[in-house]
């Protein structure tokens, strides 16, 4: 919840004349109220535009809410669903978050999954336990085609907005769990999935997270607020 309609459409432009397109890709996921100035922004360009949430019903008496069609139709690409502040903050279930999985798909939207433990279940040992099941919870009643567009994110819960980060050897450990799990869900296709890290990315760290066995992104809280601390990063990746 940051930034309003100028100021993101602002970002948008920015990014869309520094990003190395040849190289990544990349989405931003402004709030609710700044899409439809940032999609004007980025119309034309290769930067991907995304929302935060998504209801899991197509239309209905669901006050405050917003439904895949709806963002679909405004050119919206990308969702991000399952983020710990909407499991933490707002009671979000894994069955619920399966559903909006689901609504993506029924959409054509691409569904960037969030996965990641808690700093209690991390020190139980239960960080490999906690993603498999997050994941498998998530994807298990969504109709994936082979090859159908899915992004997962591991971003464990304690590292996101406090400056701490997983050494590479846990990034790559709890990344090759989804791994397997997707494979378990999809079979070949699952290689073809990206895992991207979330958690306190800046341009300092990035470097060494992307060195990671089995990362192939990022998703970017606080540093995605500034262009040049978002191309700091995007520039690690390429």
């Amino acid at each position: 919840m940051n930034l309003g309609e100028a100021a993101a459409e602002a970002l948008v432009a920015a990014l869309v004349r520094t990003l190395p397109f040849d190289r990544v890709d990349a989405a931003v996921a402004p709030a609710f109220p700044c899409l439809r100035r940032a999609l004007d922004a980025a119309a034309g360009s290769p930067l991907a535009i995304a929302a935060q949430n998504v209801h899991d019903r197509d239309s209905g008496a669901f006050t405050g809410e917003v439904a895949a069609g709806m963002l679909r139709e405004m050119g919206v690409r990308y969702v991000i669903v399952g983020h710990s502040e909407r499991r933490r903050l707002f009671g979000e279930s894994e069955m619920l978050i399966g559903r909006k999985v689901v609504a993506c798909r029924r959409h054509g939207l691409t569904p960037i999954v969030c996965l990641g433990e808690t700093e209690e279940q991390r020190d139980a040992g239960l960080t490999q336990d906690v993603v498999a099941a997050q994941a498998a919870a998530a994807l298990g009643a969504a109709p994936f085609p082979p090859g159908a567009d899915l992004v997962v994110a591991y971003e464990p819960v304690w590292a996101i907005g406090t400056g701490r980060t997983p050494s590479p050897a846990d990034v790559a450990a709890a990344h090759g769990t989804i791994r397997r799990t997707l494979a378990s869900r999809f079979g070949a296709d699952a290689d073809r999935v990206p895992i991207l890290y979330g958690g306190s990315v800046t341009p300092a760290n990035a470097p060494q997270i992307f060195e990671a066995e089995d990362v192939s992104g990022a998703l970017v809280g606080g540093a995605s607020l500034e262009a040049s601390s978002f191309l700091g990063i995007v520039e690690a990746a390429a």
